[in-house]
């Protein structure tokens, strides 16, 4: 099934977790939106810089630290995913709570592992 994912943090490295995620994320048919601070492109995806509103968005993946994330939180709750998955490094109670309250799942889990065991 096609999940509309937002990558939030999403960087041209190739090296970069966000940069494997949007490459797998498209390798497993979901409709990838990379969002990010440089533009460029993650093979033919462009990373966004402007930072929009889109619908039907199931799951947003973060890539941020939780200091950067909190001038990103009502974009972030805004596109009222069904969830938001906290990578590696990136968790945050607060955000999380904010999610919670909003009947958004929130889940500690690497998006790169969900995507290989078929979890995603």
């Amino acid at each position: 099934m096609n999940k509309k994912t937002v990558v939030i943090g999403a960087s041209s490295k190739p090296d970069r977790y966000s940069n494997r995620a949007v490459r797998m994320l498209q390798k497993h048919h979901h409709d990838v939106v990379a969002l990010g601070f440089e533009p460029d492109f993650i093979e033919e995806i462009p990373i966004q810089t402007k930072w929009e509103h889109y619908e039907q968005v199931d799951t947003v993946t973060l890539y941020l630290n939780p200091q950067r994330q909190k001038q990103y939180y009502a974009y972030i709750l805004s596109l009222n995913p069904k969830r938001i998955i906290f990578n590696p490094g990136t968790e945050n109670p607060e955000l999380e709570q904010l999610a919670l309250d909003r009947q958004i799942l929130s889940i500690e889990a690497c998006t790169l592992v969900m995507l290989s065991t078929g979890q995603f």
